[in-house]
């Protein structure tokens, strides 16, 4: 089926009773979030009641179960703007003024003031005539569709296009949960601007360490993509596995190297690198809950990070690298040019690698105590008492508990071994 085009013209006053219908839908799933900024929703306002021509709108015509609704392809933001000046519905309380020449007198008005003192320009703005295109056709073809009309204007990004194609995919909505689920840390971090993050830039990055976690590390970031997000590739198992491994990496991420922003990796290319990084930490084992050690990481991470800054400086002064910043220029050849290629990416890791590396230990291979290092326990005292509540112990309500915990690096040794009640062994915790 071929898209037919409908070209017709419309008032903003039957616009704005459509709206009021509920048949134009201003957020089909496949539409990007409003970027607009205040000037750009005043500058149109002028335009209108200035009476110049505005660029047409595109709907998407559709019927379900018989009652006729517009999806809105282009020109959201556009009909948005208009919603807002006149306070329509939802928009009440996002009305703004605009700087107008009305009656010779130049001044800020906004809507409520235009209808009691300029009923005969409130009457002019509401029969402004807009061009509307109506298409109807196949939904994939009305995504294309989308894509190609805004490549112009404010473009869509590479992760505003993936959003349009793949909006129903499972993979791209559990990103975009991740970012609602992180957002602050991403916006307090200053690894992602509110704008970055409203044109899809977040999604697009969870979505990119989700499918690197799968593929166990670096990957080639579009081809990778769009086979994951268009569930060629993932499972609805498998993308829970890598959702909850996601998250245990940020909170390691977060606790780890607190003010994130202080140093080059709040970038989102290197904070990818980070991000792998600890969680490939934290698959092989490693314990990257020591407070102790973990500082000691976040003092060389800056340091890296301001050695690297200070030889970039030294550099744009033509000031020749020393011998001894060696490691700072290697990390600076890798953040030049394609900072995203995979050699890149894996060069960056190796730094990282034995920068900090070394400086945690591996847990424990073996986790539960034998039975016969529980008898060896038992057998110990004549009268055994629970190392927390120091009220003797049952053999049938008697277990084992690590003094430090097995998470916290604790060895499953005796030395390392206490009796303990399994009430008190529950509630007690990695404590």
């Amino acid at each position: 089926m071929e898209l037919q085009p409908t070209f017709e013209t419309q008032t903003i006053n039957s616009l704005t009773l459509m709206f009021r219908n509920r048949q134009i839908n201003l957020e089909p799933g496949f539409q990007r979030k409003s970027v607009w900024a205040l000037n750009d929703r005043r500058r149109l306002i002028q335009s209108i009641f200035a009476a110049y021509p505005i660029p047409g709108i595109f709907l998407y015509k559709r019927a379900p179960r018989g009652r006729l609704i517009y999806d809105v392809i282009d020109g959201k933001q556009r009909l948005e703007t208009i919603f807002m000046f006149t306070k329509l519905g939802r928009f009440k309380r996002a009305g703004f003024e605009a700087k107008l020449d009305l009656d010779g007198k130049s001044g800020w008005y906004g809507w409520p003031t235009l209808r009691k003192r300029f009923p005969n320009l409130k009457a002019a703005f509401d029969a402004y005539k807009i061009q509307t295109v109506e298409v109807t056709g196949e939904l994939n073809q009305i995504i294309d569709l989308f894509v190609r009309i805004n490549s112009t204007g404010k473009r869509l990004t590479s992760g505003e296009k993936r959003h349009a194609k793949y909006y129903r995919s499972p993979f791209l909505m559990e990103a975009e949960w991740l970012v609602g689920r992180f957002h602050k840390y991403l916006r307090h971090e200053k690894i992602l601007s509110p704008a970055q993050i409203d044109r899809m830039k977040g999604t697009e990055l969870f979505a990119e360490l989700l499918m690197s976690i799968h593929k166990g590390g670096p990957i080639n970031k579009k081809t990778a993509l769009d086979r994951a997000i268009s569930n060629e590739d993932i499972n609805g198992n498998t993308l829970s596995r890598l959702s909850r491994e996601f998250i245990t990496t940020m909170n390691l991420v977060k606790r780890m190297f607190p003010e994130l922003r202080q140093t080059r990796f709040h970038n989102s290319a290197e904070f990818y690198t980070l991000f792998l990084f600890v969680w490939e930490m934290n698959t092989e084992g490693f314990v990257l809950k020591d407070k102790k050690r973990s500082r000691i990481a976040y003092v060389l991470l800056r340091k890296l990070s301001t050695g690297v800054d200070q030889l970039r400086d030294q550099l744009r002064k033509a000031v020749t690298a020393k011998p001894a910043q060696r490691l700072y220029s290697d990390y600076l050849l890798t953040v030049q040019g394609d900072t995203d290629s995979s050699a890149n990416r894996e060069r960056r890791r190796e730094i990282l690698h034995n920068l900090l590396w070394s400086l945690f230990e591996r847990k424990d291979e073996k986790r539960v105590f034998t039975a016969e290092q529980r008898r060896i326990i038992w057998n110990g005292d004549e009268k055994l008492l629970c190392a927390k509540c120091h009220r003797p112990l049952k053999w049938e309500d008697f277990t084992v508990d690590h003094i430090i915990a097995y998470t916290r690096g604790g060895k499953t040794s005796l030395k390392n071994a206490q009796p303990m009640h399994h009430r008190c062994n529950a509630s007690k915790g990695a404590r």
